[in-house]
């Protein structure tokens, strides 16, 4: 028998209830965003769990391979590109810009990969050929569609609630050339207001999850650690990502776990530019420490959807400087105090759980948690 003694254990995080195993690095794929307008405070809680899981994975010896991309072809991008009198790219280019300089100020660090949609068309080509070769796709007028009943099945969805969030989410299931309302694109032909590249099936664009799929593939191969992004994308988009890549690799599951972050909203209603409602980074910014900001989102389990209120804020930033007080106080209460910091970060990521406990020792454990978390 092999002697382990003064051997470390594998790095494991619990995501979701599911223990993860690693060794020196792990795969995270993040859904970024569709640039078309200024970041609000629903797109920067999903990108702040990222960067904490990411800061957690790195503390606890695994090095995190986030992959964030950019969907930067996509039909609501094309409107308001038109809306600006702009083509699409700059538009997106722009927009961009603006979203990285949103993530600096609010400490969330840049990712290993950040890679946009208009430069993976050749990959959804080949996406789209592999699947149907597999059977899992079927060509009609000119678009490549993936077959998508048992996607709702599996998600537990009845087909009238899976027609309806595919509808929401421009998944066109009204559209005559499809077998079921409930395939999607994988290739859409061209269409006047669009961009469109040359592909086997004549002239078109990627669909929507089949840009994702392409760029998760072709930056990690088979699969992740960990699928992220916003509970809204639960579905139709992240249960179509898995099973396209699932029916293309033949390697299931496609990821190991799921980071759906809770939906942010005000007075009950889920914040979007459609209802009104947005709560502007660069609003809370201005006023805020970017700490307090951060704070208030993950002052929570992360699948917890919660409401915005400026009292919240403020709640946020006496919680923040409690932290640093407890940071600056001089007596060391040892070691136990800061494995149990530690293991409430990696027990899917208990940050209010850690706070309780770092604020109440302080010292080491408070300073660790500071530093782990973004808030310095």
């Amino acid at each position: 028998m092999g002697e382990s003694r003064g051997i470390a254990p594998p790095g494991a995080v619990v995501i979701g209830g599911r223990r993860i195993a690693l060794l020196d690095r792990a795969r995270v794929y993040a859904c970024g965003i569709t640039p078309y307008d200024v970041t609000h405070l629903g797109h920067a809680a999903t990108f702040v769990w990222v960067d904490v899981l990411g800061r957690v994975l790195r503390h606890l010896g695994v090095e995190p391979d986030i992959c964030r991309n950019v969907t930067d072809v996509d039909d609501v991008l094309d409107a308001a590109a038109d809306r600006a009198g702009s083509r699409y790219d700059t538009f997106a280019a722009i927009q961009q810009f603006e979203f990285q300089r949103d993530m600096a100020a609010l400490n969330v660090r840049v990712p290993s990969y950040e890679p946009r949609a208009h430069s993976y068309v050749r990959h959804v080509v080949r996406l789209a050929a592999g699947l149907l070769d597999a059977g899992a796709a079927y060509v009609r007028r000119g678009s490549v569609y993936f077959r998508g009943r048992a996607v709702a099945d599996r998600a537990g969805l009845d087909h009238a609630e899976a027609v309806r969030l595919s509808a929401e989410y421009g998944g066109r299931p009204d559209d005559p050339a499809k077998d079921d309302p409930l395939d999607v694109a994988l290739w859409q032909a061209a269409e006047p207001g669009h961009p469109a590249w040359d592909s086997p099936w004549g002239p078109g664009r990627p669909g929507w999850h089949a840009e994702c799929v392409a760029m998760a593939l072709s930056v990690f191969g088979l699969g992740v650690d960990v699928h992220a992004g916003g509970a809204d994308l639960r579905f139709p988009h992240h249960a179509y990502h898995a099973a396209m890549a699932e029916a293309f690799t033949g390697v299931t599951p496609y990821a190991r776990a799921w980071l759906h972050a809770g939906t942010v909203t005000v007075g009950g209603t889920r914040m979007a530019k459609s209802a009104g409602n947005l709560v502007m980074l660069d609003d809370l910014l201005a006023d805020h420490p970017a700490g307090a900001v951060r704070l208030m989102i993950l002052d929570r389990p992360w699948a917890q959807s919660w409401d915005y209120t400026p009292e919240r804020l403020a709640a946020a930033t006496r919680r923040l400087e409690d932290l640093y007080r407890a940071a600056g106080r001089t007596t060391e209460v040892g070691a136990p105090a800061v494995a149990e910091t530690r293991r409430r970060l990696a027990g899917d990521l208990d940050v209010s759980g850690a706070l309780d406990v770092a604020i109440d020792a302080g010292g080491a454990p408070a300073r660790l948690l500071a530093t782990t978390l973004g808030l310095t």
